[in-house]
């Protein structure tokens, strides 16, 4: 079939020129969707099949000029695990759906209410009360049918964090609490994988790479928290969240992620990233 396949997509493939004038083979959308169905095989399949012979996907190409094509079949060939689903995490999900991340695992137990209308990217007035997890699941279906997720619709603890992101070549932290975080530290570990830190409170937001190995939170945080759940939570809900901090940050965290993911190099590795977006100045810390 994949030689098939490969061939299929070389009659189908078209030239067009990019917005700087030069040429490139690319495979429509409508295309790839009859051909998935034709051979019976995921769009992603599709999608990588294409890449291989560089023709790229029409959904992509304004991917290429940063992240190359290998550096899309990466992409199209990775596994990440969101935890939390809320302002940081629904606008995560979102980018790293048009960003062509293969495999999404969503980890959240929350349902949304009037107060996360306000900056959740998932949250919609026709859809308080709806599950997080699931909502996000929906949402990607709708932005790019290539890319498979499994919703949790969980609470995420030490007892179960290891067993849900198994498969995963990297996490991202959107959470609103130090206890699940400091699990979710420990669970990336046992992993070994990367995980994207972030946090925001008002006009602030904070972001690292934390590589396996390598924790950081204790030198952040201070000792973990006793206790689970929504322990630890508290700054935000004094401060507030913004519309504008966690998409910034969000954005900030999929950068990290996709770079890492395709092969390029991060920047923040042992080093936590302050942002300020008040007096709009950034600072870095960085960890021995």
């Amino acid at each position: 079939m994949h030689e098939g396949l490969k061939d299929a997509i070389r009659q189908l493939a078209q030239k067009r020129v990019d917005p700087a004038g030069k040429e490139y083979m690319c495979l429509d959308l409508a295309e790839t969707i009859a051909l998935a169905e034709r051979f019976q095989c995921p769009r992603r399949t599709v999608e990588l099949a294409a890449l291989e012979q560089r023709i790229i996907p029409e959904r992509y190409q304004r991917n290429i000029g940063t992240v190359g094509i290998d550096g899309q079949m990466r992409l199209l060939r990775s596994k990440v695990g969101v935890v939390g689903a809320g302002g940081l995490g629904g606008l995560a999900i979102e980018l790293l759906a048009r960003m062509g991340i293969g495999s999404l695992v969503v980890i959240d137990s929350d349902s949304f209410t009037a107060s996360n209308l306000n900056r959740q990217l998932l949250s919609l007035e026709g859809g308080l009360g709806a599950g997080k997890a699931e909502t996000a699941a929906r949402r990607v279906k709708e932005i790019n049918g290539a890319v498979e997720i499994l919703p949790l619709q969980q609470q995420a603890d030490a007892s179960n964090l290891v067993a849900s992101l198994a498969g995963c070549d990297l996490a991202l932290d959107c959470l609103d609490n130090l206890a699940t975080r400091f699990a979710l530290e420990e669970a990336c570990g046992r992993l070994a994988i990367p995980l994207v830190h972030g946090a925001i409170a008002g006009f602030m937001g904070q972001l690292a790479v934390i590589e396996p190995g390598r924790p950081l939170f204790a030198k952040i945080y201070g000792a973990p928290p006793a206790g689970t759940g929504n322990v630890g939570r508290g700054v935000e809900t004094v401060l507030g969240n913004p519309a504008t901090t966690p998409a910034m940050l969000a954005a900030w965290q999929v950068n990290e992620a996709v770079k890492i993911l395709a092969g390029l190099e991060s920047g923040l590795k042992d080093k936590l990233l302050i942002i300020d977006m008040l007096s709009g100045e950034c600072t870095t810390v960085p960890f021995a």
